[in-house]
């Protein structure tokens, strides 16, 4: 799903974040990529191709501008994550799930689809975890 912002049209109500909520995103994210054992190149991609540079000002403290698709691929990690933390009682093995083949995924872990790079990407994730949650 790509974006395209037209002048004076209101952004729906769910892509409307403050500041403080994306900086409050952008750290909870940093933390668990550590969880998940991302590497900053592979942080870059999953952030929409920012800068490694960029990633690890972040790290530091340092988290500049940002735009409706950051906040949107934030959003869904943050999903994902809540999603398998829903599915699995043992943090761990929600952390693992990441980077274990899926059948779902054409045996690809959930990480590789993810690295495909597009929001469309995180967004089949999070959907599939929904999905497969909601059988509940």
């Amino acid at each position: 799903m790509h974006l395209i912002a037209i002048k004076n049209t209101p952004l729906p109500v769910a892509l409307k974040f403050s500041t403080a909520e994306v900086e409050a995103m952008q750290r909870a994210v940093i933390r668990l990529f550590d969880h998940w054992g991302v590497t900053e190149a592979q942080a870059a991609i999953l952030l929409g191709d920012i800068a490694v540079r960029t990633y690890q000002r972040w790290k530091q403290g340092e988290y500049g501008r940002w735009n409706v698709d950051l906040a949107a691929r934030l959003s869904n990690l943050i999903g994902i994550h809540k999603a398998l933390r829903l599915l699995y009682t043992q943090t761990e093995r929600g952390y693992r799930w990441i980077k274990a083949p899926n059948r779902a995924f054409g045996d690809r872990s959930a990480l590789d689809v993810m690295l495909d790079g597009h929001l469309t990407d995180l967004m089949r994730v999070r959907r599939y975890l929904d999905s497969y949650r909601g059988a509940w």
